[in-house]
């Protein structure tokens, strides 16, 4: 396993962030969702993943665990360049696997749709969507100092992008009960100056994952916060990493997304959740209120 590296998140303020679930805090794969079992049981063969944002960090990281369980997986993203260094990198690690490279710009319905038409000619069935591309704010300026373009792109890729990948793999999803795992933020849960934009998206894709259950019973869906990871998206974003606390692996996020998908946790269908809780204390602990809709959704909380 690779070592967390120290990074925190420094901010004037942060309102929130004590709201977190009262459970063991994980920074690296930790024994419940290791993944060791289904590499060599090859627990996801026959099974085909499509994986946005898939060209480096998160989605990277992803789309090689779920290749190193057997599955089939479509890797989309902007650059067809990088997206091929994804697949090069899957192929030294996994012999034989099975990867098709689709340049994607989930802002486009049509990109998306043609992403996934090209995954069911490649591969014939999806049964797993990780709905990974974001865009991710600049935390240094207020609302009103960015331009509305700017502001607003944040919203075309994190809500319009999830939703057009969402919507286009549907029918197929439906054909075969799949499961969609769609990447959140904890800042949805947080109030925090310059964060406005990426904030109020990845709080609008929570509730949009709890339509998704509601609407589409076949499917299973989950709203994932990742972790706090360095990547070159985090760091491109002007995000401070420092001693002051340790942040996760990459592997945490893909090792979680591989469980979450294999049908253990379907009882957390339409929920939000962390990587970083420890999920065997979620369903010890928790389980029994998860099931009657009472947590890990959005809600108006009123205080008794």
């Amino acid at each position: 396993m690779a070592s967390p590296s120290p990074c925190s998140f420094l901010m004037e303020s942060i309102a929130g962030y004590e709201e977190e679930l009262p459970v063991t805090n994980r920074h690296d794969i930790y024994s419940t969702i290791d993944p060791k079992e289904a590499f060599a049981n090859q627990t996801y063969r026959g099974k085909v993943v499509f994986i946005t944002g898939a060209s480096r960090g998160i989605g990277q990281e992803t789309a090689i665990t779920y290749a190193k369980a057997g599955a089939s997986v479509a890797i989309a993203g902007r650059s067809q360049e990088t997206l091929d260094k994804t697949a090069a990198i899957i192929h030294a690690a996994v012999s034989g696997a099975q990867v098709l490279a689709v340049p994607t710009d989930v802002r486009d319905p049509k990109a998306t749709e043609a992403a996934v038409q090209a995954t069911l000619e490649r591969f014939g069935q999806l049964d797993v969507l990780v709905a990974n591309a974001a865009a991710l704010t600049t935390f240094n300026q207020k609302m009103g100092d960015k331009g509305p373009d700017q502001w607003w792109n944040t919203f075309e890729v994190n809500v319009r992008g999830v939703y057009n990948t969402v919507r286009a793999s549907l029918s197929a999803l439906e054909k075969t009960s799949g499961r969609i795992v769609v990447i959140s933020s904890s800042v949805a849960q947080l109030r925090l100056p310059h964060a406005s934009d990426y904030a109020i998206s990845k709080h609008a894709i929570n509730r949009l994952v709890e339509f998704i259950a509601l609407e589409y019973p076949k499917l299973t869906v989950f709203a994932l916060h990742p972790g706090v990871i360095k990547t070159q998206l985090s760091e491109e974003s002007g995000v401070v990493f420092s001693d002051d606390f340790p942040c996760d692996t990459p592997q945490l996020p893909a090792a979680t997304m591989l469980y979450l998908t294999s049908g253990q946790v379907d009882w957390l269908n339409g929920k939000y959740l962390a990587a970083t809780w420890d999920i065997s204390e979620i369903e010890r602990d928790w389980k029994e209120k998860v099931q009657a809709g009472s947590v890990l959704i959005s809600k108006l909380a009123i205080l008794k």
